[in-house]
């Protein structure tokens, strides 16, 4: 019966302390400063689990047909996904180096996420991160899809593709060269 009020105090003083610590103000939220160490580890827990009980959709199109990864290509570049995660041969803008946290190696991501949770992702956006839901702006679930299937295939995908899929029209109205 001892331990278990010494159990039932130190629980009450550790609720306490964290409460004092977070709604005192204690807590920094400014972008320059690090999280504490158990912070980043809850969030980055939290943030696994909610995308894995979430992401039940399933792909509605072959995820590795090379049309759906060039089309998903040129949505990443025009939807601005570069600025942040940047790309084969294009680095990330300079502003994206001042978000917390970090914006996630994508090519990272395309090894430990599925299409369904990279989906997810994308389409509804992470809270207390600079990601963006792309589905809160009317971007259609067909063309997150192929975004998708861009980043599980951008481990493989060199440079000179990235460049040939996400080029500007040639004049003329034609595609530039493949």
């Amino acid at each position: 019966m001892r331990f278990l009020s010494f159990v039932g105090v130190l629980a009450i003083i550790l609720a306490v302390a964290a409460a004092v610590f977070f709604f005192g103000g204690f807590y920094s939220v400014a972008a320059t400063e690090p999280n504490p160490g158990v912070v980043d580890w809850m969030l980055q827990h939290i943030r696994s689990a909610s995308i894995n009980r979430h992401a039940l959709d399933q792909p509605p199109m072959a995820m590795d047909d090379p049309a759906i990864v060039q089309a998903g290509a040129r949505a990443f570049a025009s939807r601005g996904c570069v600025n942040c995660h940047g790309a084969p041969g294009v680095m990330w803008a300079k502003f994206s180096e001042g978000v917390r946290p970090d914006p996630p190696d994508l090519k990272d991501v395309a090894n430990d996420r599925t299409p369904a949770e990279i989906f997810w992702v994308v389409r509804n956006g992470i809270n207390m991160t600079a990601m963006p839901g792309f589905g809160l702006i009317e971007t259609p679930d067909q063309e997150i899809w192929t975004i998708a299937a861009f980043v599980k295939k951008l481990p493989e995908i060199s440079e000179d593709d990235y460049k040939a899929w996400t080029a500007a029209p040639a004049s003329g109205g034609r595609a530039a060269p493949k």
